[in-house]
């Protein structure tokens, strides 16, 4: 699989803004990942080796070392609720159950209509206002249950 052109001319004007080609890997596959399905598939890791002048293991390492790549398919939209223990304190593990319950997705799976994926994840920095979660990006705070089941009912 080659990379779309569009991805391809993107990285041309990425690399530059680095003192080493090597240097945006992560940025491009934050790419990859958005615009190729929401994941980080083998050839997908192999094109961008390829881009990069790399070895496949090389940027498997990256995207296997950091928790906001998928290396396997996921829902659309990707629900992250805090475990560290300012949110386990004050409530994490209803809002996990809550989270898992809204949407039918057990932790680490994508629901069965393929719409969310649930992972539980450490510190996301909103300590202060734990509970917390993140869906597709966006920050929730100071969670309740029924808060949880309202912002993963609207989600489209």
């Amino acid at each position: 699989m080659a990379l779309p052109e569009t991805l391809v001319s993107e990285f041309d004007e990425l690399v530059t803004h680095y003192p080493e080609r090597r240097a945006a890997l992560i940025p491009a596959l934050h790419r990859c990942q958005e615009e190729l399905g929401g994941w980080l598939s083998p050839e997908t890791i192999e094109a961008a080796a390829s881009y990069f002048d790399l070895h496949p293991v090389e940027v498997y390492s990256v995207a296997s070392f950091y928790p906001m790549f998928f290396l396997k398919p996921v829902g659309a939209h990707v629900v992250s609720v805090c475990r560290n223990i300012s949110c386990d304190l004050r409530g994490a593990s209803e809002i996990i159950d809550c989270a898992a319950k809204a949407p039918g997705a057990g932790v680490g799976q994508s629901s069965p209509d393929g719409k969310f994926y649930l992972e539980v994840v450490e510190c996301q920095g909103g300590c202060a206002n734990a509970p917390m979660m993140v869906v597709d990006g966006q920050y929730h705070e100071d969670l309740t249950t029924d808060r949880v089941a309202q912002i993963l009912g609207g989600v489209q």
